[in-house]
This record gives structure tokens, sequence and C-alpha cells, in this order.
């Protein structure tokens, strides 16, 4: 048996915020689909020259009221990143609130404008320590 990867797909109420939240990340639309009968939207992200690791994010055009409000049942999206505290400082400055902050220099957990938790980890082994992540306490739930 034969078996490969797809994508990730996460429900969205707000596709433009949805997709600004997730180019913070560094991720790009690699395609899209409209499809008029269904009343939907799919579109697809992914990092440069990860193309074929995905997340899906499906948007109803006529709203989602079914929407859960907390996706953490979900469990996460998780992404590797080439230094935590820059992306971090970068998802802050562009107001986007660290649910767990990466004290560790390992690990933190932020959340997409439809409450879907992601994890970013450090590529290799975990950083030195630094403020403000080691003294930052959590914020919400992650």
């Amino acid at each position: 048996m034969t078996i490969r990867y797809l994508h990730t797909m996460v429900r969205v109420k707000d596709l433009e915020t949805t997709m600004g939240f997730f180019a913070l990340l560094g991720l790009k639309e690699t395609r899209r689909y409209d499809n008029e009968a269904g009343r939907f939207t799919l579109v697809f992200m992914a990092p440069e020259g990860q193309e074929d690791c995905p997340v899906e994010l499906t948007w109803n055009w006529d709203g989602d009221d079914g929407l859960p409000s907390d996706s953490r049942h979900f469990g996460h999206l998780a992404y590797e990143v080439g230094d935590i505290y820059a992306v971090c400082r970068h998802l802050m400055e562009n107001g986007v609130v660290i649910n767990r902050p990466p004290r560790d220099g390992r690990m933190a957990f932020v959340r997409s404008p439809d409450n879907v938790s992601v994890e970013l980890l450090q590529k290799g082994g975990a950083q030195a320590a630094q403020e403000p992540w080691a003294s930052m306490e959590n914020t919400g739930h992650w």
C-alpha cells in the first residue's frame, strides 16, 4: 500500500485575514479553487519550496455558523523555523498574540484568526534562552 500526505484543511471565517496570518509565517498561495455551485473557496498555502505540504483554507461564501468556538480539538499545525525568536517578534509586531512564548528557545504556539493552534519549532537544537521570551507568561490557551 502506498500513501502520500496531501494537505491539512481548516475552515476559516475571513479568508483574507487568515491568508494574511499565514503569509506572516512565510506561506504563499499555491493554488485556489472557487466553486460557484458549492459556494466555497479553497486556498492552498505552503512555504516556498514546500508546495507539496500545504494547509488548505476552506471558506464558505455564505458563512459557517457551524464552526466550533474553539478549534482545539483539531490539534495543531506545526512549522519548523530558522530563528524562533525572530519569527515570534515578527508575529508580535504584526498583532499576533504569542500564546506560548519560546521560553525554552525551541517551541512556541500562536493561534490563527480562526483559533487554529499553530506550533513553531526551532530548527535544530534549542537556542539559548533570551528575554523577553524567557520570562514571558502564557496568554490564553494554546
